[in-house]
């Protein structure tokens, strides 16, 4: 953990990572957190712990971690240049913002890691895409390292173009699971099932399935051919679901478009 911390936003995503920091050993003392309108959970957790709740003149920090939306940037660079030093680390899960977005808005803004989460982040389950800049140090990754550990699993991009990608799978994808719940009950409403009954198996089987590929090494694949017996139920359902035209060709329609948009709104 950073030896002092910033957190400007601290909404749903921002308020998840910094109580999960806390946990992870944060000192409270030396962090900071800088929101408008912060939430009555957040309120009270500054003044339980001991974090300063919008100063009126804060100081740069080791990191400062920018989790407002995206549109609020030009409106608030000025303000937040006056907390960047010429140490700081810059750590970004703003969507769409590059990294020169960041070091042009943001003054002394040099060492600077842009990460995408995903919304389970916010029960540290999380899966996040990360990139640093050049500038930043050893050090400084492996803080930023520890910030994002500290909400589930992180994985270090050689080039920010990936971050695109990332957006499209795992920052998009949580939307995907629930997707793939609702058409599933649908599938068993259609079946004869009534629709509560639909519901609860689904969401149990969606669920149960993904602790099921946590606590197992295996490759998904395997786990996959590990229920399917030949000539079964669940090998006649696979034969419509992986034929050419079926889940893998959507899927990877979907991300490509997904893809195509990050790039858009990026741009």
């Amino acid at each position: 953990m950073p030896a002092s911390l910033t957190l400007v936003g601290a909404g749903r995503m921002g308020g998840a990572m910094l109580a999960g920091w806390l946990e992870a050993g944060l000192d409270p003392g030396r962090t900071t957190v800088i929101d408008p309108a912060p939430a009555p959970g957040i309120v009270e957790l500054c003044a339980a712990r001991g974090l300063r709740l919008n100063p009126p003149e804060p100081e740069p920090a080791d990191v400062l971690v920018l989790a407002i939306k995206p549109q609020g940037l030009d409106a608030a660079s000025d303000a937040l240049g006056r907390l960047v030093g010429t140490d700081t680390l810059v750590l970004s899960i703003m969507a769409g913002k590059t990294i020169a977005d960041l070091k042009a808005r943001l003054g002394q803004a040099r060492a600077v890691v842009r990460a995408m989460p995903n919304l389970p982040a916010s029960i540290g389950r999380g899966a996040t895409g990360a990139v640093a800049s050049p500038e930043v140090s050893q050090g400084q990754r492996a803080g930023a390292d520890a910030l994002l550990r500290a909400s589930g699993l992180v994985a270090w991009l050689e080039s920010e173009a990936e971050i695109d990608a990332v957006t499209a799978l795992s920052g998009s994808g949580p939307a995907y699971v629930f997707l793939l719940v609702e058409v599933m009950a649908e599938a068993g409403v259609a079946a004869g099932l009534a629709p509560e009954v639909a519901a609860r198996l689904a969401r149990a089987t969606v669920a149960g399935a993904g602790a099921l590929l946590d606590a197992n090494p295996d490759e998904a694949a395997q786990l996959r051919r590990n229920v399917t017996s030949p000539g079964g139920t669940t090998a006649a359902a696979l034969d419509v679901l992986m034929r050419e035209d079926g889940l893998g060709a959507l899927m990877r329609e979907a991300v490509a478009a997904a893809r195509r948009r990050a790039a858009e709104l990026s741009g």
